[in-house]
Parts: structure tokens; sequence; C-alpha cells
């Protein structure tokens, strides 16, 4: 029932005569009939309000610094380096998220949002076509930064260590649950060997807090709630445009 959305219908009917006056194919196909429900809205509830980064120059330009540090960090892995290609591959589109809000945690970046401007019933009009690939892709939405925000805030609260966050790091490249591993079991380990040192480094940092290393793999596990697309759309869409973000990411990793 969470998941319903509760906004009211009655804005659906708001300049609906204009709209089907103005899309000529719908207007020829039943200009006797308006249909009253086509009128794009903006919905209020959080899990369709649509949001934007406030300052997207800002935040777009220190995300990006994160995500080629994050990169370089699983290059620089000699343990990476040795896995099949098609590992590699398949590592990076499963961890990619959740080592970027690592770094962004790391970092201490902040953002603030604003909700996504409206455009105007006649310009979604006119360049509907122009503009269809756009509409096709899910937006950003309060609730989803609002889970974004929530990571963030459990791990400044943690206020982990360099090496913490680097063995924790480790702990989410290697991950032998990634479907059609040819090195499963060496991926595996090497979890279990970051786990371990993850442990190590825990203990002396904080040895009056016994629950430390379970609450870091709690925090961990609530980076998977955050999709690529809320992390694509958010902080880089309006840097790579229509391109592909994951095209990048394979280009720096195998990059010389």
């Amino acid at each position: 029932m969470d998941n319903v959305c509760q906004c009211t219908d009655y804005d659906r009917q708001s300049n609906a005569i204009l709209y089907n006056i103005l899309n000529r194919e719908n207007y020829k196909s039943s200009h006797n009939n308006l249909n009253y429900n086509l009128m794009p809205r903006r919905c209020n509830c959080e899990m369709r309000r649509t949001v934007c980064l406030k300052s997207p120059a800002d935040i777009c330009q220190g995300a990006s610094g994160v995500l080629v540090k994050t990169i370089h960090f699983m290059k620089n892995l000699p343990a990476f380096n040795q896995l099949p290609l098609n590992d590699q591959l398949s590592l990076l589109q499963s961890c990619w998220v959740p080592l970027f809000i690592l770094g962004l945690a790391q970092e201490g970046m902040n953002f603030d949002i604003i909700d996504t401007p409206a455009d105007s019933m006649l310009k979604r009009i006119l360049l509907n076509s122009q503009e269809s690939s756009e509409m096709e892709r899910e937006q950003p939405t309060l609730t989803g930064v609002n889970k974004l925000k929530s990571c963030l805030k459990k791990f400044w609260s943690l206020d982990l260590s360099p090496k913490e966050y680097a063995y924790l790091k480790g702990t989410m490249i290697f991950n032998p649950d990634v479907k059609d591993l040819k090195a499963a079991q060496f991926v595996e380990d090497l979890q279990q060997e970051a786990q371990h040192a993850l442990r190590e480094v825990v203990q002396p940092l904080h040895p009056a807090d016994l629950g430390r290393f379970a609450g870091i793999l709690l925090a961990a596990s609530t980076l998977k709630t955050i999709t690529p697309n809320l992390i694509t759309e958010l902080f880089f869409r309006p840097v790579i445009g229509q391109a592909d973000l994951l095209d990048f990411l394979v280009d720096m990793l195998f990059s010389r």
C-alpha cells in the first residue's frame, strides 16, 4: 500500500483542451472526443516526485572526480587484474555504484536537491519526438535520493578510517554472488580475505566497540538498495548526455 501514489487525479484535467488542440495527431483522431487524461502532470508524492541537483556544475565535477578515483582503485588491485576479463567486467558492473557511494562518503561530499523544473505544456508537445528518450529514462525521485542520503549519513556516523574504507571496498568488489563468474571460488576467497583484513583493522582502532565490524557490514548492505540509474541520472547525465556511463567506466578501467 505504501507504494501507491496518493496524489489526486484532479490535476490531470488542467489545460486538457489546449493539450488536445495542440497535439495534432491526437486531435485528428479524436477531435470529437477530447481525452482529458493525456496531459502530463507533476506528482507530489515522494515516490514520483522527480528531483535534480541544486548546484549541478560543482557537484557533477566533484562526483566525476570520485568516480575516477573509484575506477583507479579497482585498477590498482593486483588480485583484480588477475581475474579473467569477463569476470572483471561483471564485477565492475556489479560494484561500481556501492564503490562510488563509499567514495562520496569518504570525501564527505554532500549535496542539495530541488524539484525538477517542469517543462511547459507547449514545450512538451512541440518537442515530444526529440525528448522521447529522456522521457523513457527513469528520473531521480525524492524517495531514491533520500535513500542515498541515508546511506551517506550512516557512513559519516561510523567515521571510517582510510584503511577501513579500503578493505570495505575490497569486500564490495570481490562479490562471489555475481552471476557467471569463471573464477567464482577465487573471488570468494578474496572477499573473505578483505573481510578478515577489515576485522583486523577495526579491532585495534575501536577495541571497546565490539559491534563495529558488524555495523560496518550492515551499513554496506544498504548500498545495494541504490540503483545505477539513480546515480547516473543524478550525477552524470548532465555531463555525458545520451551516452552510456558503463561504456566510460569500461574505457577507464582498461585504458593504460
